[in-house]
């Protein structure tokens, strides 16, 4: 397949992007840089202003776009920077689908799992309705960018995702870092959750729904073994060789981090349930394996 990649320069995207090259497919990486390998094409994440034309040998695309939550301070002037590097790229891709002779078939939405609230009471899955927090928000916004794709007649997934572990990029390091410098313990009571997946489930998962013609709407792309924060953490320090005993209460987070905070305190139980009815093989389904593969490399 031809397969064009809005946010592929990303540790997430770029990943996805060697995975399936390595499958035989050809891949195309939208930027805003100016490209240098020849199957890079410049855009500038709000138009379809030189590229859109691109869309016509493509037969699928996939939306990574979205300014990472763990870019710090979160300033007004951060966060909409949150939301509009979440909307506009989904607006203009959708508009370049509207306008192209030939569509792709099946186009694949990123998205995050906080869509359920940060307190969300119970277990959620793909079912559970949009929380009214500003992270749950962002969520219904980044969907809804896309969703006009699906009245042309191209199948869309969603991939609502949780934190993505890998060695390099994205939140985990962070969360990982007081453990690195012997000051590992649990954040606030320890009793939230922990929403992750490893980053080959990330992968695995998008080339699996990419194939399965009965994919549609949204999957919630999380392990299956839910992880309070106590359990997650107590696991880092153990896979570290380092002491689990400095215990970080909410509101020393809070001095730092702000609202931002929230991010490492406060979290909801949710589960892949669509990915596990289609019958996804996670490769990582525990943290256990998990962070072994990782912190191991």
């Amino acid at each position: 397949m031809n397969i064009l990649i809005a946010g592929g320069s990303g540790f997430l995207g770029s990943a996805l992007a060697k995975s399936l090259e390595q499958d035989g497919h050809t891949v195309f990486i939208l930027t805003r840089r100016q490209p240098k390998k020849p199957h890079q094409i410049r855009w500038d994440g709000r138009t379809t202003n030189g590229w859109g034309s691109r869309v016509n040998e493509m037969d699928a695309v996939i939306n990574l776009t979205g300014y990472g939550l763990d870019h710090w301070p979160w300033t007004k002037r951060q966060k909409q920077k949150f939301v509009d590097s979440r909307i506009q790229p989904g607006l203009a891709l959708a508009a370049a689908i509207q306008n192209a002779s030939r569509r792709p078939r099946v186009f694949v939405q990123t998205s995050g799992i906080n869509r359920y609230g940060l307190r969300y009471e119970g277990i959620a899955d793909e079912s559970t309705p949009p929380a009214t927090d500003f992270l749950a928000q962002i969520t219904v916004g980044w969907e809804e960018a896309t969703r006009s794709v699906e009245e042309l007649g191209v199948r869309r997934v969603i991939t609502r995702n949780a934190v993505v572990l890998a060695r390099r990029g994205g939140l985990f390091p962070l969360m990982a870092l007081p453990t690195r410098l012997f000051l590992g313990g649990r954040f606030g009571d320890g009793r939230q959750a922990v929403p992750w997946i490893h980053i080959a489930d990330l992968v695995g998962g998008i080339k699996f729904l990419l194939q399965n013609e009965n994919a549609r709407g949204p999957f919630n792309f999380i392990a299956p073994t839910p992880t309070s924060n106590e359990d997650f953490m107590r696991i880092v320090a153990r896979q570290l060789r380092r002491p689990y005993w400095f215990h970080l209460p909410a509101f020393l987070l809070r001095i730092p981090l702000g609202e931002m905070s929230v991010l490492l305190t406060e979290g909801s139980y949710s589960l892949p349930k669509r990915l596990l009815e289609l019958g996804y093989p996670f490769q990582f389904p525990t943290l256990q394996d998990a962070l072994s593969d990782i912190l191991n490399q």
